[in-house]
């Protein structure tokens, strides 16, 4: 019985001793909480200060620089439009230096421009000029060539002709002893010989 009763005020005593510890870290904890609440306060205190004082300081800025461009209308602009006059009657010879410099820059670029342009042109046409488009053209370019050169001596023939042989015929057959009749003419030229008909698509073709 007695070593009973002991145990059991061992049991209650070490219990006791853990609801005290309990108790003491619960008290820690509830103490830190405070004190982190304490200084969130102080923080949000602290930004909201920062925050009126950064408008403040906006505000005054925005005045100080409204106050300087009327100062600078006032007294700055005037004097700087008179300086201006004076340098532009008044010019230096480093300004007609740099003039000069920047001229000779100028002129180099543009030569170096146009050496460019050029040298592209002669690429572009070489390329063209391999192509198939341009190969048809010149196809297509013979060939128109070829007719009307070919038109150009038929009507030049056909005039000859006309010239020379068909209107001395006809001719021959209407005078008082004729060599030959008209109508051996007209077996001998059975088509007709007509230049208004090809002049005109001579010249068409010449056109083109």
């Amino acid at each position: 019985m007695q070593r009973s009763s002991l145990f059991e005020r061992l049991i209650r005593f070490n219990s006791g001793d853990i609801m005290f510890n309990k108790f003491q870290s619960f008290s820690k904890i509830l103490l830190q909480k405070e004190e982190l609440e304490q200084k969130h306060l102080h923080l949000v205190q602290i930004v909201e200060s920062e925050k009126t004082a950064k408008w403040q300081y906006t505000q005054q800025c925005e005045e100080l620089t409204i106050e300087i461009k009327k100062l600078r209308a006032e007294f700055y602009l005037p004097q700087l439009n008179a300086l201006k006059r004076e340098w532009r009657l008044t010019p230096s010879k480093s300004e007609e230096e740099e003039s000069e410099e920047i001229r000779k820059i100028k002129k180099v670029q543009s030569f170096f421009r146009g050496w460019l342009c050029r040298r592209r042109w002669k690429q572009i046409v070489a390329e063209y000029i391999s192509s198939p488009h341009a190969e048809s053209m010149r196809k297509r370019n013979s060939l128109v060539f070829r007719m009307v050169e070919s038109e150009e001596e038929y009507v030049e023939q056909l005039q000859l002709m006309v010239s020379c042989f068909l209107r001395p015929f006809k001719m021959a057959a209407s005078s008082q002893k004729p060599p030959c009749t008209h109508d051996e003419v007209n077996s001998i030229f059975l088509n007709r010989y007509d230049t208004k008909s090809h002049l005109p698509f001579c010249h068409s073709l010449q056109i083109i």
